[in-house]
């Protein structure tokens, strides 16, 4: 009996060994299989996307990048891992459909065909003026005004089918922005076609050093808007594009937005009623700042109803929103580093740009 009981001991033992192993083996196995799928969920969220230069825009070499600043800070507020690259806009189109990387991070629609991509809302308008030492330009609504006209352009817009359409331009075509800015700065070309912040931008630095700044048209004669393009093969792109289009609704309500354009003011429909209202951020936005030099975020009216939005917060009355704002002297050190002699400094390089200056 007694050798029984020794056996049937010795046979437990054994028994709970074997499933004491096998359980640390299943614990073993699962933690590396969660691992796995945490490293696999982790990779599924770290994309790379490409752009072309794009003066002010879009840079790799240190230079003022706004669209970059904006889709990495965006990015990683909607959970998304991104690798961003600069290449010539030559290679990026083959680059995209060749699996090389999985997007675009600054793509305009000019006319170009969008198959095989999910795109995002707009998160940054782009307004293209007519612009010219002139006054004239003033009267400029269409095109049409400009037959048979010399116009400078940059071939990042003047390549695309929008603009091939237009007919009886004389288009004077130029591969860089400062290119285009020359023709005009030269008198080789009496208009420029541009963006309404590079505009912006050469005219900082016309007014820094005390020249006549350039007129625009009356209105702008296209309007497009940067959009994160990402292939639909892509896997979790519907849901990082989802993620994307979220996060810039908030940062554009919140200020964020002003801090990262460096913009006092912003303009955008923010509670759906068909008026366009005023975003501003204390770090960046004054009490004097100009309401009438906001970029819009949207293409709404603003009206008697707009309201004021700072850092989040809603004012129904400018003088109550204007309260909340610092005046001009009272500007932080980070802010007023960006100033020279009274006048934000521009984005446009001051060297770069000098000898345009001594031509004007």
């Amino acid at each position: 009996m007694k050798y029984f009981e020794e056996k049937h001991n010795l046979l437990t033992k054994r028994v709970s060994r074997f499933t004491f192993t096998t359980t640390l083996a299943f614990i073993f196995c699962m933690s590396a299989l969660s691992h796995a799928n945490a490293q696999l969920v982790k990779e599924r969220n770290t994309i790379t996307l490409a752009a072309a230069p794009f003066e002010t825009y879009v840079n790799d070499d240190g230079e003022p990048a706004r669209v970059n600043t904006l889709v990495s800070t965006i990015l990683a507020q909607s959970g998304t891992d991104a690798n961003l690259k600069v290449m010539r806009e030559a290679f990026l189109g083959s680059a995209v459909r060749a699996g090389k990387v999985d997007g675009e991070y600054a793509f305009l629609d000019m006319g170009q065909q969008t198959e095989g991509v999910i795109t995002s809302n707009v998160f940054l308008p782009l307004y293209l003026y007519a612009a010219s030492k002139s006054a004239d330009v003033g009267q400029i609504k269409i095109f049409q005004h400009l037959k048979s006209n010399r116009v400078a352009i940059e071939n990042r817009f003047a390549n695309t089918p929008n603009f091939r359409l237009i007919k009886d331009i004389k288009w004077s075509r130029n591969p860089s922005t400062f290119d285009a800015f020359r023709q005009l700065a030269d008198d080789r070309a009496p208009y420029l076609i541009t963006s309404e912040l590079l505009l912006r931008e050469f005219n900082t630095l016309l007014a820094n050093d005390r020249e006549e700044t350039l007129h625009y048209s009356a209105k702008p004669l296209m309007e497009s808007g940067f959009q994160l393009a990402i292939r639909d093969d892509v896997a979790n792109a519907k849901h990082i594009i989802d993620n994307f289009n979220t996060a810039v609704s908030t940062m554009q309500r919140n200020g964020q937005y002003n801090k990262l354009l460096q913009i006092s003011w912003l303009r955008k429909d923010i509670n759906q009623d068909g008026i366009a209202d005023y975003i501003g951020h204390s770090d960046i936005t004054r009490a004097s700042s100009v309401l009438e030099t906001a970029y819009n975020l949207d293409t709404t009216p603003v009206s008697e109803e707009s309201v004021f939005v700072i850092n989040g917060n809603v004012f129904t009355s400018k003088a109550e929103a204007l309260k909340t704002l610092p005046n001009t002297e009272e500007k932080n050190a980070e802010v007023e580093n960006k100033y020279t002699m009274g006048r934000r400094v521009s984005l446009l390089d001051a060297t770069t740009y000098e000898t345009l200056l001594k031509r004007w």
